[in-house]
């Protein structure tokens, strides 16, 4: 399916969120460095973990209330939250006020109308895209997001750690830009469901809240569905990493490594700087081969997809631990890239597959629960290392990868019998 065939509203926020991504790709890939050095690893990490529970909690109303009052309301009021939270971090490293735990909250804040901002957006896709052509759509979008993680951490390198307060004014005016964007130039996509909507928000917020607890109580009684999540919870602390451990075990290993003499002068490079190339990989090879890797994959059956997106994890996360060399880091970034790659447009479609038309925004959400949970738990590698070091720290997250590839082997084997016994799924 060609962008040029997509519903205005897609075509309207690849645009916004292309600008939100890069932004947001210069400082968040350093904010584990920079709350490690203001709170220690420790504190950090359990400050982190304290976060993503708001967040956890936020991403479940964001799907009932993009179910309930709309995709697009609910993509608009969270991308106005976000841009007065970076305004807020913006005054904690301004020239009048230095305070990392205003920063911090501020972060936490962000994370909550992100967490509300994603359901309604996958849900939209779900809803203007046919079931055949969504695993492009979604895939298409991820590549867009993929190219600000080029940019974005580059960029970032330079900017986050001596112009602070410029960059986070910036990323609160892009997100007021794309709250623009949307109110602008997208529609409502909500399939008519709205007499619904209407009689729970009369009944009041408690009965809205019991409503939304009653309805994900069902989905988790969906046992496909619930191992679903568990296993991408379990994977999540794998590529979770990518901007928690990795960018403190890059900068404390590599340190001032020398990459050799090139034209007779030794070129030396600063973990900051390494991170910030390995990071720029992940998003070059993710921007390049995301169409094609997708369409290469759907040829194979899904379980087997899954299982080995899941090992190749698992695999870098092994040559990370037992190296540390910055060659040997590019190697390991793009068998993680690859092991990222091969699921990108198939869990999307795999979700939509699930869920009934009605329920679409709390399926994304209770699906983003692998995300959001998966976050949660991560930062706890954090302070791992102090408890273990870097080595164990990343034997354990590779072993937890490779549990998820069990289970999804699991889930799948169980969904083709469900599939075999009831032909019309």
């Amino acid at each position: 399916m060609r962008i040029r065939d997509w519903d205005k509203s897609l075509k309207a926020r690849l645009i916004g969120e292309a600008f939100m991504n890069i932004t947001f790709w210069m400082f968040f890939p350093f904010l584990a460095i920079y709350f490690a050095e203001e709170f220690g690893k420790t504190t950090a990490g359990l400050l982190l973990i304290v976060s993503q529970v708001f967040s956890v909690a936020a991403n479940l109303v964001g799907g009932y209330c993009a179910d309930q009052f709309g995709r697009r309301t609910m993509m608009v009021l969270s991308s106005f939250g976000q841009g007065a939270a970076f305004f807020l971090f913006a005054l904690a490293n301004s020239p009048i006020l230095d305070s990392p735990s205003l920063g911090f909250i501020a972060f936490s804040i962000a994370s909550v109308f992100g967490s509300l901002y994603w359901p309604a957006s996958q849900a939209m896709v779900a809803d203007v895209v046919a079931e055949e052509h969504r695993s492009e759509v979604f895939a298409v979008f991820y590549t867009s997001m993929n190219i600000a993680v080029v940019i974005g951490p580059i960029l970032g390198g330079i900017f986050f750690f001596s112009y602070r307060f410029g960059l986070m004014i910036t990323a609160g005016l892009v997100c007021i830009l794309l709250a623009w964007i949307l109110i602008k130039f997208t529609k409502e996509t909500n399939p008519a469901n709205s007499d619904t909507s209407i009689n729970n928000t009369s009944k009041g917020f408690m009965y809205a809240i019991q409503s939304q607890v009653k309805d994900y109580g069902l989905i988790l009684k969906d046992k496909l569905f619930l191992l679903f999540i568990i296993a991408g919870i379990l994977g999540a602390q794998t590529f979770m990493q990518l901007d928690l451990l990795l960018p403190i075990y890059v900068k404390e290993v590599i340190g001032n490594q020398s990459l050799g003499t090139w034209f007779g002068s030794e070129v030396k490079l600063t973990g900051e700087l390494a991170f910030s190339i390995l990071i720029s990989e992940n998003g070059l090879l993710v921007a390049l081969l995301t169409v094609a890797v997708t369409k290469f994959v759907v040829s194979f059956k899904e379980k087997n997809t899954f299982f080995v997106s899941s090992v190749l994890y698992a695999l870098a996360m092994v040559v990370f631990s037992l190296f540390d060399s910055f060659w040997i880091f590019i190697l390991a970034m793009a068998i993680f890239t690859f092991g990222e790659l091969m699921t990108v447009g198939i869990q999307q479609s795999f979700i939509s597959k699930l869920a009934p038309e009605h329920m679409r925004g709390q399926y994304f959400a209770a699906a983003s629960l692998r995300y959001t949970v998966g976050r949660m738990i991560a930062p706890i590698s954090i302070p791992m290392t102090v408890w273990f070091g870097f080595f164990w720290t990343f034997t354990i997250i590779a072993l937890l990868a490779l549990v998820s590839a069990f289970v999804y082997y699991l889930m799948f084997y169980l969904f083709e019998q469900k599939k075999t016994a009831s032909p019309r799924l």
